[in-house]
């Protein structure tokens, strides 16, 4: 058996911390204040990512990319969507250009 993608793995972890006490869990703290918080640190952290990237920092760049993640997969698990869904959507997209796929989001 193959072990289980560390993104996957991380969900898993993430979505466990729903209703957890928000005093001893960060996760179970972004859930706690509702979608709209945690979309704007999603925001926020894209932000950051960008500017590593810009700003050339390798180190940086990874590790706001890892914070990145963490807060999409948050985000992904207080709105109900399961990874698999993500996936099933990015597998879609295979084969097709990228001017391709913006023109049938504009359907």
């Amino acid at each position: 058996m193959t072990e289980p993608h560390p993104l996957d793995r991380l969900f898993e972890t993430i979505a466990s911390r729903k209703g957890a006490d928000p005093s001893t869990s960060y996760t179970a703290k972004l859930f706690s204040q509702g979608v709209l918080k945690i979309a704007k640190k999603l925001g926020e952290e894209g932000v950051e990512t960008a500017l590593a990237a810009v700003a050339q920092d390798k180190q940086a760049l990874a590790s706001e990319s890892a914070d990145l993640l963490y807060n999409l997969l948050v985000l992904w698990a207080a709105c109900g969507l399961d990874p698999r869904e993500a996936y099933t959507a990015l597998e879609a997209r295979a084969g097709k250009s990228g001017y391709e796929i913006k023109a049938a989001n504009k359907e």
